[in-house]
């Protein structure tokens, strides 16, 4: 299927409206509720300034991928009306 420029521009900024890449500090990790705490700076997408929140994760595993004090760069998006972080990986 072939996309127009107008609509891959519409689903690139759908796609930005949704999610935001952010480097940010974990602060703490609760495996059985499916959580993390982490101190970010401003979240655009999500209208969100800088704070220490707990967020949702999409995959109880990523929890396993950090420990607090790490520093990670993640997605998140509203999922289900819960800001959720959907990808996650270490920051070097």
């Amino acid at each position: 299927m072939k996309l127009t420029i107008a609509a891959a521009a519409l689903l690139a900024l759908s796609s930005a409206a949704h999610a935001q890449n952010a480097t940010e500090q974990v602060k703490k990790i609760d495996i059985g509720a499916g959580k993390m705490t982490v101190d970010h700076g401003p979240i655009k997408s999500l209208d969100m300034g800088p704070m220490s929140m707990v967020f949702r994760v999409a995959n109880p595993e990523m929890l396993k991928q950090v420990k607090p004090g790490d520093r990670i760069i993640f997605d998140a998006e509203r999922v289900n009306g819960a800001i959720t972080i959907t990808k996650m990986r270490k920051a070097k």
